[in-house]
Protein backbone atom coordinates (compact mmCIF):
# COMPACT_ATOMS: atom_id res chain seq x y z
CA UNK A 1 0.00 0.00 0.00
CA UNK A 2 1.27 3.60 -0.94
CA UNK A 3 2.76 5.26 2.81
CA UNK A 4 -0.02 8.41 1.85
CA UNK A 5 -2.80 6.16 2.05
CA UNK A 6 -1.87 5.33 5.51
CA UNK A 7 -2.47 8.97 6.75
CA UNK A 8 -6.34 8.94 5.59
CA UNK A 9 -9.00 8.24 8.15
CA UNK A 10 -9.94 4.80 8.38
CA UNK A 11 -13.50 3.35 9.46
CA UNK A 12 -13.09 2.43 13.24
CA UNK A 13 -9.80 4.23 13.59
CA UNK A 14 -10.08 6.80 16.60
CA UNK A 15 -9.40 9.43 14.01
CA UNK A 16 -12.14 8.72 12.18
CA UNK A 17 -14.37 8.24 15.31
CA UNK A 18 -12.93 11.96 16.19
CA UNK A 19 -13.76 13.47 12.83
CA UNK A 20 -16.98 12.65 12.15
CA UNK A 21 -18.04 13.33 15.35
CA UNK A 22 -16.25 16.79 14.94
CA UNK A 23 -18.23 17.15 11.83
CA UNK A 24 -21.57 16.31 13.00
CA UNK A 25 -21.00 19.30 16.01
CA UNK A 26 -20.11 21.22 12.95
CA UNK A 27 -23.28 20.29 10.69
CA UNK A 28 -25.08 20.81 14.06
CA UNK A 29 -24.87 24.28 15.26
CA UNK A 30 -24.89 25.54 11.54
CA UNK A 31 -28.01 24.34 11.02
CA UNK A 32 -29.13 25.18 14.37
CA UNK A 33 -28.23 28.39 14.61
CA UNK A 34 -29.79 28.96 10.64
CA UNK A 35 -33.14 27.43 11.35
CA UNK A 36 -33.74 28.32 15.07
CA UNK A 37 -35.83 31.41 14.14
CA UNK A 38 -38.56 29.57 12.31
CA UNK A 39 -40.63 28.54 15.02
CA UNK A 40 -40.24 32.25 16.20
CA UNK A 41 -41.85 34.18 13.53
CA UNK A 42 -44.99 34.71 15.14
CA UNK A 43 -43.53 36.25 18.00
CA UNK A 44 -41.31 38.35 16.16
CA UNK A 45 -43.88 39.74 13.97
CA UNK A 46 -45.77 40.76 17.21
CA UNK A 47 -42.80 42.02 19.39
CA UNK A 48 -41.42 44.16 16.34
CA UNK A 49 -44.92 45.08 14.82
CA UNK A 50 -44.27 43.59 11.24
CA UNK A 51 -46.35 41.58 9.00
CA UNK A 52 -46.26 37.72 8.80
CA UNK A 53 -44.18 38.25 5.02
CA UNK A 54 -41.75 41.07 7.02
CA UNK A 55 -41.31 38.24 9.77
CA UNK A 56 -40.21 35.78 7.25
CA UNK A 57 -36.96 37.67 6.26
CA UNK A 58 -35.54 36.98 9.74
CA UNK A 59 -34.78 33.71 7.98
CA UNK A 60 -34.79 34.66 4.31
CA UNK A 61 -32.57 37.09 4.62
CA UNK A 62 -29.95 34.77 6.27
CA UNK A 63 -30.43 32.15 3.49
CA UNK A 64 -30.11 34.57 0.64
CA UNK A 65 -26.69 35.33 2.08
CA UNK A 66 -25.88 31.93 2.97
CA UNK A 67 -27.28 31.47 -0.93
CA UNK A 68 -25.24 34.16 -2.80
CA UNK A 69 -21.76 33.21 -0.77
CA UNK A 70 -21.94 29.70 -1.10
CA UNK A 71 -20.78 30.31 -4.91
CA UNK A 72 -17.67 32.37 -3.79
CA UNK A 73 -17.09 29.53 -0.21
CA UNK A 74 -17.24 26.90 -2.96
CA UNK A 75 -14.28 28.57 -5.01
CA UNK A 76 -11.93 29.54 -2.01
CA UNK A 77 -12.27 26.48 -0.28
CA UNK A 78 -9.73 25.18 -2.72
CA UNK A 79 -7.62 27.72 -1.73
CA UNK A 80 -8.14 28.08 2.14
CA UNK A 81 -6.99 25.99 5.09
CA UNK A 82 -9.54 24.09 6.48
CA UNK A 83 -9.79 23.54 10.14
CA UNK A 84 -9.31 27.31 10.99
CA UNK A 85 -11.21 28.91 8.66
CA UNK A 86 -14.29 26.34 9.40
CA UNK A 87 -13.42 27.26 12.99
CA UNK A 88 -14.07 31.37 12.47
CA UNK A 89 -16.74 30.97 10.36
CA UNK A 90 -18.78 29.05 13.38
CA UNK A 91 -16.87 31.47 16.32
CA UNK A 92 -18.40 34.52 14.33
CA UNK A 93 -21.80 32.69 13.19
CA UNK A 94 -22.32 31.47 17.10
CA UNK A 95 -21.29 35.31 18.23
CA UNK A 96 -23.67 36.65 15.88
CA UNK A 97 -26.41 34.43 17.16
CA UNK A 98 -26.14 35.74 20.63
CA UNK A 99 -26.14 39.08 19.55
CA UNK A 100 -29.63 38.67 17.72
CA UNK A 101 -30.70 38.30 21.29
CA UNK A 102 -29.36 41.80 22.56
CA UNK A 103 -31.02 44.18 19.63
CA UNK A 104 -34.30 46.31 20.12
CA UNK A 105 -34.69 47.23 16.05
CA UNK A 106 -36.16 44.69 13.79
CA UNK A 107 -33.32 45.87 10.85
CA UNK A 108 -30.49 45.12 13.16
CA UNK A 109 -32.20 42.00 13.46
CA UNK A 110 -31.92 41.76 9.74
CA UNK A 111 -28.68 43.13 9.38
CA UNK A 112 -27.15 40.73 11.95
CA UNK A 113 -29.11 37.25 10.26
CA UNK A 114 -27.96 38.65 7.01
CA UNK A 115 -23.90 38.87 8.31
CA UNK A 116 -24.82 35.13 10.16
CA UNK A 117 -25.90 33.52 6.77
CA UNK A 118 -22.54 34.82 5.15
CA UNK A 119 -20.34 33.45 7.87
CA UNK A 120 -22.42 30.18 7.99
CA UNK A 121 -21.35 29.90 3.96
CA UNK A 122 -17.91 28.54 4.77
CA UNK A 123 -18.82 25.90 6.48
CA UNK A 124 -20.61 23.30 3.49
CA UNK A 125 -18.05 24.20 1.32
CA UNK A 126 -15.20 23.26 3.40
CA UNK A 127 -16.45 20.24 5.59
CA UNK A 128 -17.04 18.43 2.22
CA UNK A 129 -14.04 19.86 0.76
CA UNK A 130 -12.43 18.65 4.74
CA UNK A 131 -13.99 14.87 3.64
CA UNK A 132 -13.41 14.33 0.30
CA UNK A 133 -9.32 14.61 1.24
CA UNK A 134 -9.24 13.46 4.71
CA UNK A 135 -11.13 10.14 4.75
CA UNK A 136 -10.34 7.12 3.08
CA UNK A 137 -12.71 6.24 -0.21
CA UNK A 138 -14.18 3.44 1.30
CA UNK A 139 -15.19 5.19 4.45
CA UNK A 140 -16.11 8.88 2.45
CA UNK A 141 -20.26 7.60 2.30
CA UNK A 142 -20.25 7.13 5.64
CA UNK A 143 -18.79 10.36 7.07
CA UNK A 144 -20.92 12.73 4.68
CA UNK A 145 -23.45 10.16 5.86
CA UNK A 146 -23.10 11.27 9.78
CA UNK A 147 -22.26 15.29 8.71
CA UNK A 148 -25.36 15.49 6.73
CA UNK A 149 -27.06 13.73 10.10
CA UNK A 150 -25.85 16.59 11.97
CA UNK A 151 -26.92 19.47 9.92
CA UNK A 152 -30.62 17.60 10.21
CA UNK A 153 -31.07 16.74 13.20
CA UNK A 154 -29.24 20.38 14.05
CA UNK A 155 -32.11 21.86 11.98
CA UNK A 156 -34.90 19.90 13.78
CA UNK A 157 -32.88 20.33 17.29
CA UNK A 158 -32.38 24.33 16.82
CA UNK A 159 -36.26 24.73 15.75
CA UNK A 160 -37.65 22.81 18.76
CA UNK A 161 -34.98 24.57 21.48
CA UNK A 162 -35.86 27.70 20.04
CA UNK A 163 -39.90 27.31 20.37
CA UNK A 164 -39.31 25.72 24.20
CA UNK A 165 -36.62 28.44 25.34
CA UNK A 166 -38.95 31.27 23.79
CA UNK A 167 -41.95 30.04 26.07
CA UNK A 168 -39.57 30.29 28.81
CA UNK A 169 -37.72 33.55 28.50
CA UNK A 170 -39.26 34.85 25.42
CA UNK A 171 -37.11 35.33 21.97
CA UNK A 172 -34.04 36.67 23.42
CA UNK A 173 -33.50 33.99 25.62
CA UNK A 174 -34.29 31.24 22.30
CA UNK A 175 -31.97 33.01 19.82
CA UNK A 176 -28.88 33.47 23.09
CA UNK A 177 -29.23 29.92 23.73
CA UNK A 178 -28.67 28.72 20.45
CA UNK A 179 -25.95 30.86 20.02
CA UNK A 180 -24.41 29.20 23.06
CA UNK A 181 -25.08 25.98 21.70
CA UNK A 182 -23.30 27.10 18.58
CA UNK A 183 -20.18 27.60 21.38
CA UNK A 184 -20.49 24.23 22.63
CA UNK A 185 -20.40 22.84 18.98
CA UNK A 186 -17.30 25.25 18.20
CA UNK A 187 -15.31 23.51 21.48
CA UNK A 188 -15.85 19.94 20.51
CA UNK A 189 -14.96 20.55 16.84
CA UNK A 190 -12.13 22.05 17.72
CA UNK A 191 -10.87 19.76 20.27
CA UNK A 192 -12.44 16.72 18.05
CA UNK A 193 -10.86 17.15 14.52
CA UNK A 194 -7.47 16.10 13.67
CA UNK A 195 -5.72 18.74 11.26
CA UNK A 196 -5.52 18.58 7.72
CA UNK A 197 -2.84 16.45 6.45
CA UNK A 198 -3.84 16.59 2.49
CA UNK A 199 -5.13 19.94 1.94
CA UNK A 200 -2.89 21.38 -1.41
CA UNK A 201 -3.89 25.13 -2.03
CA UNK A 202 -4.40 25.84 -5.13
CA UNK A 203 -4.71 29.09 -7.01
CA UNK A 204 -7.65 30.68 -7.79
CA UNK A 205 -8.70 31.61 -11.29
CA UNK A 206 -11.61 33.68 -12.19
CA UNK A 207 -11.95 32.70 -15.58
CA UNK A 208 -11.78 28.52 -14.65
CA UNK A 209 -14.49 29.15 -12.09
CA UNK A 210 -16.56 31.39 -14.27
CA UNK A 211 -16.50 28.28 -17.25
CA UNK A 212 -17.21 26.07 -15.07
CA UNK A 213 -20.54 27.63 -14.15
CA UNK A 214 -21.32 28.68 -17.73
CA UNK A 215 -20.91 24.87 -18.83
CA UNK A 216 -23.00 23.70 -15.91
CA UNK A 217 -25.74 26.10 -16.70
CA UNK A 218 -25.77 25.45 -20.61
CA UNK A 219 -26.80 21.49 -19.66
CA UNK A 220 -30.19 21.21 -20.03
CA UNK A 221 -30.47 18.26 -17.37
CA UNK A 222 -28.63 20.67 -14.94
CA UNK A 223 -31.19 23.71 -15.41
CA UNK A 224 -33.75 21.54 -14.26
CA UNK A 225 -32.63 19.95 -11.47
CA UNK A 226 -31.30 23.33 -10.03
CA UNK A 227 -34.84 24.31 -10.37
CA UNK A 228 -36.12 20.96 -8.66
CA UNK A 229 -33.95 22.46 -5.51
CA UNK A 230 -35.34 26.03 -6.54
CA UNK A 231 -39.19 24.58 -6.31
CA UNK A 232 -38.78 22.34 -3.49
CA UNK A 233 -37.03 24.01 -0.66
CA UNK A 234 -38.97 27.23 -1.93
CA UNK A 235 -42.25 25.49 -0.99
CA UNK A 236 -40.74 23.56 2.06
CA UNK A 237 -39.51 26.68 4.07
CA UNK A 238 -42.70 28.32 3.11
CA UNK A 239 -45.18 25.96 4.31
CA UNK A 240 -43.31 25.59 7.88
CA UNK A 241 -42.85 29.47 8.00
CA UNK A 242 -46.77 30.32 7.74
CA UNK A 243 -47.76 26.67 9.23
CA UNK A 244 -46.86 28.66 12.98
CA UNK A 245 -49.20 31.14 11.96
CA UNK A 246 -51.77 29.22 11.39
CA UNK A 247 -51.55 27.04 14.09
CA UNK A 248 -51.02 29.85 16.83
CA UNK A 249 -54.45 30.96 15.63
CA UNK A 250 -58.03 30.20 15.83
CA UNK A 251 -58.89 27.71 15.77
CA UNK A 252 -55.90 26.20 17.42
CA UNK A 253 -54.19 28.48 19.47
CA UNK A 254 -51.70 26.29 19.71
CA UNK A 255 -48.23 27.67 22.21
CA UNK A 256 -44.75 28.09 20.55
CA UNK A 257 -43.61 24.98 22.42
CA UNK A 258 -46.05 23.33 20.60
CA UNK A 259 -45.79 24.35 17.15
CA UNK A 260 -41.87 23.55 17.36
CA UNK A 261 -42.68 19.95 18.44
CA UNK A 262 -44.28 19.63 14.88
CA UNK A 263 -40.96 19.78 13.10
CA UNK A 264 -40.59 16.44 14.72
CA UNK A 265 -41.74 14.98 11.45
CA UNK A 266 -38.77 16.11 9.83
CA UNK A 267 -37.29 12.93 11.92
CA UNK A 268 -39.31 10.57 9.14
CA UNK A 269 -37.93 12.85 6.42
CA UNK A 270 -34.55 12.34 7.20
CA UNK A 271 -34.81 8.41 7.24
CA UNK A 272 -36.80 9.09 3.68
CA UNK A 273 -33.66 10.58 1.92
CA UNK A 274 -31.69 7.69 2.67
CA UNK A 275 -34.70 5.37 1.74
CA UNK A 276 -34.87 7.41 -1.81
CA UNK A 277 -31.51 6.66 -2.81
CA UNK A 278 -31.91 2.86 -2.38
CA UNK A 279 -35.06 2.91 -4.75
CA UNK A 280 -32.97 4.88 -7.48
CA UNK A 281 -31.12 2.03 -9.51
CA UNK A 282 -33.77 -0.06 -8.68
CA UNK A 283 -36.70 2.25 -10.66
CA UNK A 284 -34.82 5.04 -11.70
CA UNK A 285 -34.67 8.98 -10.82
CA UNK A 286 -37.71 9.86 -12.22
CA UNK A 287 -40.28 7.60 -11.13
CA UNK A 288 -38.85 8.31 -7.67
CA UNK A 289 -38.62 11.67 -7.97
CA UNK A 290 -42.59 12.16 -9.30
CA UNK A 291 -43.26 9.65 -6.46
CA UNK A 292 -41.95 12.23 -3.92
CA UNK A 293 -43.52 15.14 -5.10
CA UNK A 294 -47.07 13.28 -5.23
CA UNK A 295 -46.50 12.35 -1.80
CA UNK A 296 -45.76 16.33 -0.93
CA UNK A 297 -48.85 17.00 -2.78
CA UNK A 298 -51.03 14.76 -0.81
CA UNK A 299 -49.76 16.45 2.14
CA UNK A 300 -50.42 19.56 1.34
CA UNK A 301 -54.14 18.51 0.55
CA UNK A 302 -54.09 17.51 4.34
CA UNK A 303 -53.06 20.78 5.59
CA UNK A 304 -55.97 22.46 3.97
CA UNK A 305 -58.38 20.63 6.36
CA UNK A 306 -59.88 22.23 9.36
CA UNK A 307 -58.59 19.05 11.84
CA UNK A 308 -54.96 19.22 13.94
CA UNK A 309 -54.36 15.23 13.37
CA UNK A 310 -54.46 15.49 9.83
CA UNK A 311 -52.86 18.58 9.72
CA UNK A 312 -49.85 16.97 11.42
CA UNK A 313 -50.26 13.36 9.50
CA UNK A 314 -50.13 16.08 6.18
CA UNK A 315 -46.94 17.81 7.50
CA UNK A 316 -45.80 14.23 8.63
CA UNK A 317 -46.18 13.22 4.62
CA UNK A 318 -44.76 16.51 3.18
CA UNK A 319 -41.87 16.26 5.12
CA UNK A 320 -40.86 12.32 3.96
CA UNK A 321 -41.37 13.62 0.52
CA UNK A 322 -39.30 16.42 0.79
CA UNK A 323 -36.58 15.19 1.78
CA UNK A 324 -36.59 12.39 -0.49
CA UNK A 325 -36.80 14.58 -3.71
CA UNK A 326 -34.31 16.19 -2.22
CA UNK A 327 -32.03 13.64 -1.60
CA UNK A 328 -32.83 12.02 -5.63
CA UNK A 329 -32.21 15.68 -7.06
CA UNK A 330 -28.91 16.85 -5.21
CA UNK A 331 -27.51 13.22 -6.09
CA UNK A 332 -28.51 13.60 -10.15
CA UNK A 333 -26.21 16.77 -10.06
CA UNK A 334 -23.22 14.81 -9.46
CA UNK A 335 -24.31 12.23 -11.83
CA UNK A 336 -24.94 14.62 -14.81
CA UNK A 337 -22.16 17.59 -13.76
CA UNK A 338 -19.32 17.00 -16.37
CA UNK A 339 -16.10 17.57 -14.34
CA UNK A 340 -16.22 20.37 -11.79
CA UNK A 341 -18.84 18.24 -9.38
CA UNK A 342 -18.35 20.72 -6.56
CA UNK A 343 -19.15 24.08 -8.51
CA UNK A 344 -22.30 22.52 -9.79
CA UNK A 345 -23.43 21.25 -6.46
CA UNK A 346 -22.93 24.45 -5.26
CA UNK A 347 -25.35 26.05 -7.94
CA UNK A 348 -27.83 23.58 -7.04
CA UNK A 349 -27.13 24.69 -3.15
CA UNK A 350 -27.39 28.42 -4.36
CA UNK A 351 -30.81 28.08 -6.25
CA UNK A 352 -31.73 25.87 -2.86
CA UNK A 353 -31.55 28.76 -0.78
CA UNK A 354 -32.76 30.63 -2.73
CA UNK A 355 -36.17 29.64 -3.23
CA UNK A 356 -35.92 29.13 0.51
CA UNK A 357 -35.63 32.86 0.28
CA UNK A 358 -37.76 34.08 -2.74
CA UNK A 359 -40.68 31.88 -2.42
CA UNK A 360 -40.40 31.66 1.93
CA UNK A 361 -40.79 35.73 1.30
CA UNK A 362 -43.07 36.14 -0.92
CA UNK A 363 -45.99 33.58 -0.34
CA UNK A 364 -46.38 35.31 3.67
CA UNK A 365 -48.10 38.34 0.96
CA UNK A 366 -50.55 35.15 -0.22
CA UNK A 367 -50.80 34.15 3.74
CA UNK A 368 -51.38 37.68 4.59
CA UNK A 369 -53.66 38.85 1.72
CA UNK A 370 -55.84 36.04 0.19
CA UNK A 371 -55.31 33.43 3.60
CA UNK A 372 -53.84 29.63 4.22
CA UNK A 373 -55.93 27.91 1.18
CA UNK A 374 -54.33 30.60 -1.06
CA UNK A 375 -51.28 29.76 0.15
CA UNK A 376 -51.54 26.12 -0.65
CA UNK A 377 -52.82 26.41 -3.54
CA UNK A 378 -49.87 28.20 -4.61
CA UNK A 379 -47.16 25.55 -3.40
CA UNK A 380 -49.88 23.33 -4.87
CA UNK A 381 -49.06 24.79 -8.27
CA UNK A 382 -45.36 24.65 -7.68
CA UNK A 383 -44.86 20.92 -7.06
CA UNK A 384 -47.21 20.44 -10.33
CA UNK A 385 -44.21 22.28 -12.34
CA UNK A 386 -41.53 20.28 -10.16
CA UNK A 387 -43.42 17.33 -11.23
CA UNK A 388 -43.54 18.52 -15.35
CA UNK A 389 -39.97 18.92 -15.07
CA UNK A 390 -39.22 15.60 -13.70
CA UNK A 391 -40.88 13.98 -16.24
CA UNK A 392 -38.23 15.34 -18.71
CA UNK A 393 -35.37 13.99 -16.87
Amino acid sequence: MHTDTLTHLTRGSAGYRRATLALFCAGFATFALLYCVQPLLPLLAKTFAVSAATSALALSLTTLSLAVCLLVSGALAESWGRKAVMAIALALASALGIACALVTSWEWLLVLRSLLGLALSGLPALAMAYVGEEFDPGSLPAAMGLYIGGTALGGLLGRLLAGALSDLGGWPLALAGIGALGLLGLALFLWLLPPSRHFRAQPLSLGNLLGNFAAHLRNPVLRGLFLQGFLLMGGFVALFNYVGFRLAGAPFHLSATVIGLLFLVYLGGIVSAGWAGRLVPRFGARRVLLGSLGLMLVGVGLCATPWLSLTVLGLGLFALGFFAAHAVASGQVGVHAQGAKAQASALYLCAYYLGSSVVGYGSGWVWEHLGWLALLTVLAVLFAVAGWRALRL
